[in-house]
């Protein structure tokens, strides 16, 4: 066919019998013959970008085929086909994420040039795929490639006026704190979702049970983070907030953590049925992250009971050896997260005792003056 509209309407009716057969080889076959000499580039890019919101016709496992042969013959001159390339990305990670091949969905998403010159970009549109690849990233707990794609989106959200963008992006870099482990802040972020207010969210479509899940998860990082003035503040907010009251499972647990009371076994572990996979993780020094925080709420919880008690009892309080008590006692001491000193000649740790550290600085600085 030498005229080029009716050279085109061939290829489009040719195109459209291809994808109601469904074949992946004539697919790809279709794909191979727009990229050579004999089609103008002007049809093969009209050609392409119908191909492109074809296929998604097909079923999940030809359409995965078909669009990963094709990105990779389109790739090496996607200057041309941008349009097409990127439309064939996003149906892609679409199907792969239907079939939560989450991590795989996200390099395939992460493969569109955001910052392209070719293409008029959105910030909403940058802003909307960097948090889209950071969830679906977290999904296989990858929290490292998430962050560094959340950190992305971190530069575009002042310039976004969208709600429903600003709490995926609030959602997700809490959910990358709590993979990191940095609980204290990922508690923070949780809390601030959950008090978000349905009525005043508007297009967000939020409902109870996402601000209870918000809620569960910030008392649930707020337990993991280690034992201090900043986690006593946020245990108080959690206490005093009755929407927590509510929450008849977790809430006997946050108040015995809220009250310093004791925790035992029975306990910690009803309660670590609940957690995540990098929750009850390994850590350096073993144990979990759980277990770490146990042992140190309990610490602080027998300096409210004790004026000074033996490493040996201390140790069995804690379900520990007494060298290990004495070694997270230390820790707590120096960092400023409990009041007491430790006697290592009598084997006794003191709590409170202010007044004796001081003296005992004081005598150390007559021994340093006498030397």
């Amino acid at each position: 066919i030498v005229d080029q509209r009716q050279k085109t309407e061939a290829y489009k009716n040719a195109l459209q019998q291809i994808l109601d057969a469904g074949e992946p080889e004539a697919c790809k076959d279709f794909v191979h013959h727009m990229l050579t000499d004999e089609v103008p580039l002007v049809i093969s890019r009209q050609l392409l970008l119908m191909f492109a919101q074809g296929i998604s016709r097909l079923p999940i496992a030809a359409h995965v085929s078909v669009a990963t042969a094709a990105l990779e013959r389109l790739q090496p001159r996607v200057v041309s086909f941008e349009d097409s390339v990127v439309l064939l990305r996003e149906t892609l990670a679409e199907a792969l994420e239907k079939e939560e091949e989450w991590s795989r969905a996200a390099q395939v998403l992460s493969g569109i040039d955001l910052e392209s010159g070719g293409r008029a970009m959105e910030p909403s549109y940058k802003l909307s795929k960097n948090i889209k690849i950071a969830m679906l990233y977290l999904e296989d707990d990858d929290s490292v490639n998430a962050e560094m794609h959340i950190k992305k989106a971190a530069a575009l959200i002042s310039s976004c006026k969208d709600e429903g963008l600003e709490l995926q992006y609030k959602t997700c870099y809490a959910r990358i704190l709590d993979a990191k482990r940095r609980f204290l802040e990922a508690a923070l972020r949780y809390y601030e979702l959950s008090s978000i207010r349905p009525a005043a969210a508007g297009s967000l479509q939020l409902d109870e049970g996402d601000l209870e899940t918000a809620l569960r998860s910030a008392i649930t990082c707020t337990v993991l983070a280690p034992a201090g003035p900043q986690r006593s503040r946020m245990l108080a907010a959690l206490y005093k907030d009755e929407r927590s009251s509510r929450l008849g499972d977790l809430y006997p647990f946050l108040q015995k953590v809220y009250l310093e009371r004791i925790l035992d076994r029975a306990e910690v572990e009803a309660f670590a049925k609940g957690l995540k996979p990098h929750q009850v993780a390994l850590v350096g020094g073993g144990g979990t992250v759980l277990d770490r925080a146990v042992v140190q709420h309990n610490l602080a919880a027998a300096s409210r009971l004790y004026s000074n008690i033996r490493l040996g009892a201390l140790g069995g309080l804690l379900g520990l050896s007494a060298e290990a008590a004495e070694a997270v006692a230390a820790d707590m001491v120096a960092e400023g997260r409990m009041a007491g000193s430790i006697d290592q000649v009598d084997q006794l740790i003191h709590f409170g005792s202010k007044v004796e550290v001081e003296a005992l600085l004081r005598w150390d600085d007559s021994i340093r003056a006498a030397c």
